[in-house]
């Protein structure tokens, strides 16, 4: 039997064990598949099962026709949550749940003595506020999320969003960075926070540096962990105490 011959809900069993990626090429097949293709039956399998609990977090109403432009919607661009500690996004290709904890969410050493840390606000972040750093030697900064919110079975990276503006300190310094699950895997890694190539001093000569995003903020790779589905802590951490040199300029989105 050809698949033009089986049951519209047959279909949509079947499209609905695929990707959101494959749906859509399987829409340009025949009208039957583009008829299924766009279906509820269909999209709402491509959903995180709490997808209603995550966006009734949202300041903003989602209110879409379908769960097709829900699906696309939240892949598209990541939404607020959390009282603005928190984004969410879908991967687009395989609908995988993305979060991005903002600076507020973080532990920051001294954050919330003036003369070292400012919150302040950018145009360019997604978040109501972001922390600069206006002058410290102990950087220490933590950020921790429950593994439960996160896609079962699913290997995850974390990233460090963050940008320079007259940054110092930076340039000759490396930067531990680490992530770890609670009882399980765990990875650390020397970095250099400073884009900038010119004139590497030897201390950080090769070392991993940041790359651009679109949205006009930098990214470095943290490190990566398996995500089982049970419930763990993930914990992650930029550390810089060793080089007793005053550090300022940098801009922390999440």
């Amino acid at each position: 039997m050809e698949f033009q011959g089986l049951p519209e809900g047959c279909i949509a069993s079947i499209l609905s064990r695929t990707t959101p990626a494959d749906v859509c090429r399987f829409s340009v097949v025949s009208k039957i598949f583009r008829s299924t293709a766009e279906s509820d039956a269909v999209w709402k399998r491509f959903l995180p099962s709490d997808y209603h609990s995550i966006i009734s977090q949202s300041p903003s109403p989602l209110n879409y026709p379908s769960k097709k432009e829900l699906y696309l919607a939240l892949s598209d661009r990541p939404i607020i949550i959390d009282q603005g500690k928190k984004s969410f996004q879908l991967e687009k290709k395989s609908g995988k749940k993305c979060y991005m904890l903002a600076a507020r969410a973080l532990s920051i050493i001294w954050g919330d003595t003036e003369q070292y840390w400012n919150w302040t606000t950018d145009t360019n972040s997604r978040f109501p506020e972001v922390a600069e750093l206006r002058d410290v030697c102990w950087l220490e900064i933590r950020g921790v999320l429950n593994t439960l919110v996160l896609s079962p079975n699913t290997q995850y990276a974390a990233y460090l969003v963050f940008k320079m503006i007259d940054a110092r300190g930076f340039h000759n310094r490396p930067v531990e960075l680490s992530v770890n699950v609670f009882g399980g895997h765990g990875s650390t890694k020397i970095v250099c926070l400073d884009p900038n190539e010119e004139l590497p001093h030897r201390r950080v000569e090769g070392l991993q540096r940041p790359n651009a995003r679109s949205d006009g903020w930098l990214e470095i790779e943290m490190g990566e962990f398996f995500n089982t589905g049970l419930d763990d802590e993930v914990q992650m951490s930029v550390v810089e105490t060793k080089g007793g040199n005053w550090k300022s300029g940098l801009f922390i989105e999440g």
